[in-house]
């Protein structure tokens, strides 16, 4: 069994929730304690991809990202290198699968956190920034941490939109889940078997961790 697509699943997640974690607590943030002209529609795209099919979802991307477009035209120029089709691409996918996970959980422990203790703060001077950083975070980690690790498990199993956006290119794209569908295609089912094995036991491993922080939080530990 190659551990190569694996081993690049892996990093791409990796990079894929430390993107997907700081835009999503931001928007988490702000969707929580500030009310603007539009905020509904910013949480409906950003839960989106949790229903939108995956061809539908990789359309728009490449319809937004493709070489043709503003966007990804302006990066291939400052970059010298386009987004679709590459390595990139694979990690901009398991972005957007990644973050509904992170902004949900991130929102809803914001949510929980007593405002008692930020009206407090506020009253003692602090801007919304300081409160944000200094108590509504802290207070909040575990559910953060619980996004994070959802989303880290999604972004590693994506196969739709990184199959859209990335391709299915050995040794440059090809991730676990594209792998597994490659050896399932080609009969190579102990491969598959030993590829799914790791894949199915990491997602356990990450709902496991979800389901301790969600006790702890709730105990208040």
């Amino acid at each position: 069994m190659s551990w190569e697509p694996l081993l690049r699943s892996f990093e791409v997640a990796l990079i894929a929730t430390v993107v997907a974690g700081a835009l999503g607590v931001a928007l988490a943030g702000l969707l929580t304690r500030r009310r603007f002209p539009g905020s509904g529609l910013v949480d409906a795209l950003v839960t989106a991809p949790m229903v939108l099919p995956p061809t539908v979802l990789g359309y728009y991307l490449l319809v937004l990202l493709g070489r043709s477009s503003a966007l990804g035209g302006l990066y291939e120029r400052v970059f010298g290198a386009p987004i679709v089709f590459t390595q990139t691409g694979a990690v901009v996918a398991a972005t957007v699968a990644a973050l509904p996970f992170v902004v949900r959980s991130a929102k809803a422990a914001i949510e929980d956190v007593d405002v008692r203790f930020t009206g407090a703060a506020r009253t003692l001077g602090a801007g919304p920034w300081r409160v944000f950083t200094t108590i509504e975070l802290p207070l909040s980690l575990a559910g953060i941490t619980s996004g994070l690790t959802l989303g880290f498990a999604r972004a590693l199993g994506d196969f739709g939109v990184t199959l859209m956006i990335a391709g299915n290119i050995p040794g440059l794209t090809q991730t676990g889940a594209l792998a597994i569908y490659d050896a399932v295609q080609a009969n190579r089912d102990s491969q598959a078997a030993g590829m799914a094995a790791v894949m199915a036991a990491i997602a356990v491993a990450a709902l496991t961790v979800v389901a301790r922080l969600t006790r702890a939080r709730r105990h208040g530990f």
